[in-house]
């Protein structure tokens, strides 16, 4: 998100067709990940995550070498159809491999690099970062290859029962949270860039230095999983109107500096 600017450079393009690869990789995301989750549904997890990664390192392979934008978007869009069901997957298998007590830190734990990456990725050119992400991608690989068990228990999928569950509402109300709620973080944190250098005024390398504050996002999450443990309902309520109070802040801050960095910050 943060290297919109570097692309746009590099390959030509607008600011605004940039942003169509963030746009083109969630909708990815959102039509890819229920065929692929029914497409690996009932096979074992440990062989799901590791054929789910090994797209997820080819898609970002050839971001890293993608010699023009129509390319580029390809390989956002390939590495968005595992994307969200690796998340999935990973997100029940963590939980299952920890106490009770625990389940909400362990996802919390696995989608903090999913933040951090965001922050990692300012201080280099957006080649490197993918090729950083894809050396990463084997790393995980390796790990999970390594680390986790060979079987882990499961139920047998049923596809009927799967959308069944649509039926509820609060289902239907936990998913239009997490929908309303991504959507209005990721909207302002796509265009970050161009609004720290365009807007409030920031050079390319104090820019860098600000979204390192946004490390604060990594430690948030970290925070979050273990306050969930503890006090689910009342923790979601409160960091959903901090997210409302301070995008509300940002967007009346924006055009100074020191207040804008001290909004990023928390």
């Amino acid at each position: 998100m943060g290297l919109l600017p570097d692309v746009a450079r590099d390959l030509y393009v607008s600011i605004p067709a940039a942003g169509m690869l963030v746009s083109a990789h969630a909708l990815g995301v959102t039509i890819g990940t229920p065929i692929v989750a029914i497409a690996v549904a009932n096979m074992p997890r440990k062989k799901a995550l590791m054929s789910l990664i090994g797209v997820f390192i080819v898609g970002n392979l050839l971001c890293a070498i993608a010699p023009n934008y129509a390319i580029l978007m390809a390989a956002r869009i390939v590495t968005a159809f595992c994307n969200g069901a690796f998340f999935g997957i990973g997100s029940v298998v963590a939980a299952g491999l920890v106490a009770p007590n625990r389940r909400a830190q362990a996802i919390a734990l696995m989608f903090t690099g999913l933040t951090l990456a965001n922050v990692l990725g300012q201080g280099v050119s957006w080649r490197a970062t993918f090729w950083a992400v894809t050396g990463i991608g084997v790393l995980a690989a390796a790990a999970l290859a390594a680390c986790l068990p060979a079987k882990i228990e499961m139920q047998k999928a049923s596809l009927v029962r799967e959308f069944s569950v649509l039926k509820n509402p609060q289902v239907l109300m936990v998913l239009g949270i997490s929908v309303l709620a991504s959507a209005s973080l990721f909207s302002t944190f796509t265009y970050i860039t161009p609004i720290l250098e365009d807007v409030t005024g920031f050079t390319p390398h104090a820019v860098i230095l600000v979204l390192l504050f946004g490390l604060g996002l990594t430690v948030g999450s970290t925070i979050g999983g273990k306050l969930a443990d503890w006090w689910l309902m009342p923790s979601l309520v409160a960091f959903l109107l901090a997210i409302v109070v301070i995008l509300a802040v940002f967007a009346g801050t924006m055009h100074s500096e020191i207040p804008t960095m001290i909004t990023i910050f928390v």
